[in-house]
């Protein structure tokens, strides 16, 4: 392997623990927090690094299972244990490392952080892992621990399994379908060269695959109401919610009609724009008698 400089083994080490999904994972869980009212800055840094710690674990380890899988698809064969900027025992000791540390972090907040953040790991390393060569269920148990941030952020502050830690889990875990199914339409060829077929339809690029990802998209509409309707989020967010889940139908349907790549591409980036902003949302409606308040004591 040749020498690296500090830079360089920075960049390999972010690389492999996908460092910017990562934080877009976490910041999932912070919106969870602050939509049930966690105000701790401590326990909110403790929820972002050791969520962070144990993301980055979970994407390692999935690298390491799929070393030589990676390296036969373009978009991974650049990966630092394909291209060996990584070494196996590096990238061991950073897994180890990192969810040794994420899961004691987690479990400064309480146990079922703790809990949560095993969960999730054993389920996408163990099980989704191994199973995304075998079959297009793996998109399904996926789904599972890609769910669970937002209700370990709000476990985090209301250290219960309540309601609405499960309302936030079904609305992420409903939306993961068809942005995952997306992601798998545009990658289909790059996917085959490593065996794996993820799209529900065992025809791959079909209407039969598109139209899940419709009825998937028209479900993701009536549980992102789910907290205006129980009353735990206001006008704003149900407007938002309701216009983006509309836009979200509208992209996949564009694609059941067409079956092209282009609005499949276009589907998986809206995806990416649907859930920080309808999360957010949430976050925005539920506090924002806080907001004018400390507006109007500050005179802003």
């Amino acid at each position: 392997m040749p020498k690296r400089n500090l830079k360089e083994k920075v960049e390999s080490i972010m690389l492999f623990t996908k460092f910017r999904l990562s934080v877009l994972v976490i910041l999932s869980a912070v919106s969870g927090y602050l939509f049930v009212g966690g105000s701790n800055l401590l326990e909110l840094i403790y929820l972002f690094i050791g969520g962070f710690l144990v993301t980055a674990a979970s994407n390692g380890s999935n690298q390491i299972c799929e070393r030589d899988l990676d390296a036969l698809m373009k978009r991974t064969e650049k990966r630092p244990l394909p291209i060996g900027t990584l070494s196996l025992k590096e990238a061991y000791v950073i897994v180890l490392i990192s969810l040794i540390f994420g899961l004691l972090i987690l479990y400064l907040i309480n146990i079922y952080s703790l809990l949560l953040g095993i969960i999730a790991y054993v389920i996408y390393v163990f099980l989704y892992t191994p199973m995304k060569s075998r079959s297009p269920w793996a998109v399904f148990i996926g789904a599972i621990p890609g769910a669970i941030p937002p209700m370990l952020g709000a476990i985090a502050y209301t250290n219960d399994f309540g309601l609405i830690p499960g309302i936030l889990f079904f609305v992420q875990f409903t939306w993961q379908f068809p942005h995952f199914w997306a992601i798998a339409w545009v990658c289909y060829d790059d996917y085959k060269l490593a065996g794996f077929n993820l799209l529900p339809s065992k025809k791959g690029k079909s209407k039969n695959s598109a139209y899940q990802m419709v009825i998937w998209s028209i479900a993701l509409i009536p549980f992102s109401l789910l907290p205006w309707v129980i009353g735990v989020s206001g006008l704003l967010s149900m407007i938002i919610a309701t216009f983006l889940g509309i836009v979200f139908f509208y992209y996949a349907y564009r694609l059941l009609l067409t079956c092209e790549d282009k609005d499949a591409r276009k589907l998986m980036f809206a995806s990416f724009i649907y859930l920080p902003i309808i999360q957010f949302s949430y976050v925005l409606d539920r506090n924002l008698d806080m907001i004018e308040s400390f507006l109007q004591i500050n005179k802003i």
